[in-house]
């Protein structure tokens, strides 16, 4: 049976910008070789890892949504295992809330790159206005 995964990869930071690119694609083509119905790709770039692995402090990262059989990401994280370019992968099987939550996501209705109403910009601009008023008061003006 088909169902909704999601992968992230953490690949190692000395990875040249055209080799990330090649990763990134040989993962993807990997899936849809094997039958995979991608949803989306979300290249995050140059991350600070929580903690050092193999003595780095930066990851490479890259995020998929697909959707498989659950065969197909067991010979995923195998090829992940086999990479030496991968520090660490991470896959999980998506349930009906998280589904949800990733296609108004992809909608730009929730998430760091949600679409604002106007209501929602004329507030923010209001809000910058009176701040940069209240620094403009405290600050002293220099005489000249």
């Amino acid at each position: 049976m088909r169902k909704n995964y999601e992968t992230v990869l953490v690949f190692t930071p000395v990875l040249s910008d055209a080799d990330q690119r090649k990763a990134v694609k040989d993962y993807v083509d990997f899936l849809k070789e094997k039958g995979a119905e991608i949803l989306e790709e979300d290249f995050w770039g140059m991350r600070q890892l929580a903690y050092p692995i193999q003595k780095k402090t930066t990851g490479i990262y890259f995020v998929t949504e697909y959707i498989t059989e659950g065969e197909v990401v067991d010979l995923l994280e195998i090829k992940c295992k086999r990479d030496v370019n991968a520090l660490r992968f991470l896959t999980v099987r998506l349930d009906k809330y998280s589904k949800e939550y990733n296609e108004k996501k992809r909608q730009g209705l929730v998430g760091r790159n949600r679409k604002k109403t106007p209501e929602e910009k004329e507030r923010e601009a209001a809000q910058k206005a009176k701040e940069n008023e209240s620094k403009d008061k405290k600050t002293p003006k220099k005489a000249s």
